[in-house]
């Protein structure tokens, strides 16, 4: 197995396997800056890149990825291949140049870790049919929660790029018009029941000209890796304003995301089955192969009276009806263009059983069954002074391919 000089635990998210991008800065130097993590590290891929030890040129020293992005899936294998060669246990360019070791690894806990892209566009899916059928039944029924569009065609909508913060951000309540059930006109304030959705996310890499669809066999050319998500949600705001166009208000308010993004090539040895899809799906949504992968995921809530966050649901990618392909591919078969750093969100992510659901709204069912937590807090949506943490992981033998964590703490609302 493949072997890194700089030490890596079993547990860690970062193995040489892995190699995900981020944006970092240092205390000596702010300029944020591309680099990858390796167990404990980050390695300065500007540095590297000057020094002449990578075949890229003026691409690493950006504050965002966007430019590598956009070189494709060759530029990125080949780039893959060298740092894999250059991080090796039997490589002496970096193992043995301690001067070269001291400029390129910085302690992960030391460093500050930014957006990874310019996001210029945000779209959010809708694409776990347990999730979807979950929520179908809480306000419509259990015997049709489904609408009949929802297995013929990706369900999604525009959000906020603008709003796209990383892990660590700070979470305003928000306020906006809810109605009380039975009343006949809305009341503005903060919003009473703020959730968290669990999501995956991926960011283009190559774009597609205005009016030329991405057929599904190539979308994966255009797919450079993959993030976690939590789209907060004001669940009375989004109740409100939902019909007739869907969310607006409830979900632009913020959306959170992990700083390292996974590549699929580093996923490729945990590419899995999708579940099966009925009714067949129309011709330009068919591909052939498994077109999901198996990613553990966990998500952890600790209240301002806890020591430590507790698990409150455990779910997997795998279950995702829709997949990346189909996403892409649909998002495109209008004309629509992408460019590089856009970030497709894959909507949340539930399991088949309870303590697989990926939001509160699930979790408690609508508030009717509340979460008791270890201090004996009850929670049945989010209080002011909780935090989340949400975080993933593919098991390799002896190894993990991980994501590392995307938190963040919910605020008191502006008076």
């Amino acid at each position: 197995m493949l072997r890194s000089f700089v030490p890596v635990s079993p547990e860690s998210h970062f193995p040489i396997q892995n190699l995900p991008y981020g944006v970092f800065s240092t205390p000596e130097d702010q300029h944020p800056r591309v680099g990858v993590a390796i167990g404990e590290f980050v390695l300065d891929l500007a540095v590297l890149e000057q020094a002449g030890h990578l075949k890229t040129k003026h691409i690493f020293n950006h504050p965002n990825l966007n430019s590598f992005m956009a070189l494709g899936r060759e530029v990125w294998h080949e780039t893959r291949i060298t740092l894999q060669s250059l991080l090796s246990a039997d490589n002496p360019i970096l193992r043995d140049n301690a001067e070269l070791r001291k400029q390129t690894l910085h302690r992960m806990s030391a460093v500050t870790m930014h957006l990874p892209a310019a996001i210029g566009d945000y779209t959010d899916f809708y694409s776990s049919k347990e999730h979807a059928t979950n929520i179908g039944s809480m306000i419509r029924s259990k015997e049709n929660p489904l609408m009949p569009n929802w297995v013929h065609i990706p369900i999604a909508y525009h959000g906020r790029a603008s709003s796209v913060v990383i892990s660590g951000t700070e979470i305003r309540r928000p306020n906006g018009q809810t109605i009380a059930e039975g009343a006949d006109k809305p009341a503005f304030g903060p919003s009473r029941n703020m959730d968290f959705e669990l999501e995956m996310g991926f960011f283009v890499g190559p774009g597609n000209p205005l009016g030329s669809p991405i057929p599904i066999e190539k979308t994966e050319e255009h797919i450079f890796g993959l993030v976690l998500i939590n789209d907060w949600s004001a669940r009375d705001i989004q109740k409100w304003e939902y019909q007739p166009l869907g969310p607006f208000l409830s979900k632009n308010l913020a959306t959170s995301i992990s700083p390292w993004v996974v590549t699929l090539e580093a996923l490729e040895p945990f590419r899995c089955e999708n579940p099966s899809q009925d009714p067949t799906p129309l011709p330009y949504l068919q591909s052939s192969g498994p077109a999901s992968y198996d990613i553990k995921l966990e998500v952890m809530l600790q209240t301002e009276q806890m020591k430590s966050p507790a698990t409150i649901a455990r779910s997997n990618f795998r279950h995702m009806y829709w997949t990346m392909r189909q996403q892409l591919t649909h998002h495109t078969v209008n004309g629509c263009n992408m460019r590089p750093g856009d970030l497709l969100g894959s909507g949340t992510i539930s399991g088949p059983t309870p303590d697989s659901y990926g939001s509160l709204m699930e979790l408690t069912w609508r508030g009717t069954n509340p979460l008791t937590m270890p201090s004996g807090e009850k929670r049945t949506y989010l209080e002011d002074g909780d935090t989340l943490a949400l975080t993933g992981w593919c098991e390799g033998d002896g190894y993990r391919v991980g994501f590392g964590e995307v938190t963040g703490k919910l605020l008191p609302a502006h008076n």
